[in-house]
């Protein structure tokens, strides 16, 4: 079986994890997948980032549709998503042609939904009967507990921890060893800093911080 190849949306962070962590489930076996370098806007053709090409800039994704690539994006920020949200989706990949990828030392119970897109890294714990949405990036032991709905474009950053019967909206940030209690509601675009303990509802677009968390000011509105 020929993998799938795999262009990269980003740079150094989140986009050179999800290649290591492509590279080392090939390690393992799973072949399904294989990166073939990023489309970065600051960066120029052909440089090398850990090992693998600069290929583009964002705006050439449509070449690279046509010839046949998949897709994962990692161009997300904490304050103020609303610029990068409407570059992602104004590229109209198709959900066909976004890469789902599940580490094989990550856990996704067997009812979980993943939306295209979305990326489990190693030693991640997805509980049954969530679901969640398209281009999420659930980053290295973060746990996610039972019937949570999570929405597109979400980053849940390592030891995260979240409750169960949650709803989270969309673009969404989680921080560093976050701890989320179970039945809240977050808005769209709103983020949680590292280290809190959140044991009340967010409204869109705020950012709350501490143990507990406590409101702390408004994200940027872009748009």
């Amino acid at each position: 079986m020929t993998a799938k190849k795999i262009i990269l949306l980003g740079g150094l962070g989140n986009a050179t994890m999800v290649a290591a962590d492509v590279k080392d489930a090939r390690r393992r076996g799973f072949d399904e997948w294989e990166v073939a370098g990023y489309l970065n806007d600051r960066m120029q053709v052909g440089e090398d980032l850990e090992g693998l090409p600069i290929l583009g800039a964002v705006k050439d994704v449509p070449r690279f549709l046509d010839e046949g690539y998949y897709f994962i994006n990692t161009i997300y920020r904490i304050d103020g998503q609303d610029l990068r949200l409407a570059l992602f989706e104004s590229l109209r990949i198709p959900d066909e042609r976004l890469a789902t990828f599940v580490h094989p030392m990550a856990y996704v119970a067997g009812n979980v939904t993943l939306g295209p897109g979305t990326v489990v890294m190693p030693h991640a714990s997805i509980a049954t009967g969530t679901r969640i949405g398209r281009c999420c990036l659930i980053i290295n032991n973060v746990f996610i507990g039972h019937d949570d709905v999570i929405g597109d474009y979400c980053h849940l950053a390592p030891h995260a921890c979240i409750g169960s019967y949650l709803k989270i909206g969309r673009g969404v940030h989680i921080g560093l060893n976050a701890t989320i209690h179970e039945n809240l509601t977050l808005g769209d675009c709103c983020a949680l800093g590292m280290g809190a303990a959140l044991l009340n509802d967010m409204k869109d677009y705020e950012i709350w911080a501490g143990v507990p968390a406590k409101f702390l000011r408004m994200a940027r509105k872009e748009l």
